[in-house]
């Protein structure tokens, strides 16, 4: 069966799982189905009214990166550049979700599926999960993002070991590093994924967009660019209901009941 990603609702959360219907000892691999099938999902996420969305993959597995028997079976060069630009058009989508996005690592991570993972606002990882940059094996160059998100998270040195060694990373010291937010016990994954969903689930979603767009522009900004975007960003959270909302809670000393919605909504 294909790898595909599959969209579930949970409240106002999306739940969305990397999956090819075998058990967990068969890999799950990336091909032009998976990528169809997550542009469908992301349709959707773009559409309705989510809060957050929480990517994971099967018990035990995550995901073990691109299918090479793809790119084998791929009639010619140019064919080939149009699965990998598929990809990378979803990829940058993902990124630009208007809410915040968490990945739960629960196994394997490898090349494209590491990546993945990668570009999500916060990602967590069970203990036993192992992450690696895996194309330097076959020759290949890191792609869905992997050479821009790497050395931006855990700078140019480390960056190069990973992508030119090609050796596996613990969770433990993916965490130290700060490749990841948090590494977890295995039993205790899904439970602090759901921790922080729930917490987005009743958060300011909109100011919480606004926060996504500042830190995404941050890294190509100039710190007079940056002050100036910050300013026109608040100015757009003042006129969002739940900023309103904040204020009135803190002054009455309770929590703020937040809907969500936009300004003129």
């Amino acid at each position: 069966m294909q790898t595909e990603f599959k969209l579930r609702r949970w409240g106002r959360i999306a739940l969305l799982t990397v999956d090819n219907g075998e058990d967990f000892t068969k890999p799950t691999t990336l091909n032009l189905a998976a990528w169809d099938s997550l542009g469908a999902a992301l349709d959707e996420l773009e559409s309705g009214d989510w809060a957050g969305l929480l990517l994971t993959g099967k018990p035990f597995v995550f995901c073990a990166g691109a299918d090479i028997g793809m790119f084998e079976a791929a009639e010619g060069p140019e064919d080939a550049l149009r699965i990998t630009r598929r990809g990378h058009e979803e990829l940058a989508r993902l990124r630009a979700l208007p809410f915040p996005t968490v990945a739960a690592i629960n196994g394997v991570a490898a090349g494209a599926g590491l990546n993945i993972a990668l570009h999500c606002d916060i990602v967590l990882a069970a203990r036993s999960a192992r992450f690696i940059q895996s194309f330097a094996k076959i020759g290949l160059v890191p792609d869905a993002g992997g050479t821009w998100v790497l050395p931006r998270l855990i700078g140019m040195a480390r960056a190069r070991g990973l992508a030119l060694l090609a050796e596996p990373l613990s969770a433990e010291r993916a965490e130290q590093w700060g490749l990841i937010w948090r590494c977890v016990d295995d039993n205790a994954l899904i439970y602090e994924a759901r921790r922080i969903c729930e917490h987005f689930s009743i958060a300011p979603t909109q100011g919480l967009a606004l926060i996504k767009r500042a830190l995404d522009a941050s890294a190509g900004n100039t710190l007079d660019a940056q002050l100036d975007l910050e300013r026109d960003l608040q100015a757009v959270a003042r006129e969002i209901p739940d900023y309103a909302e904040g204020v009135r809670a803190f002054m009455e000393k309770r929590k703020p009941k937040f809907s969500g919605r936009r300004g003129n909504d």
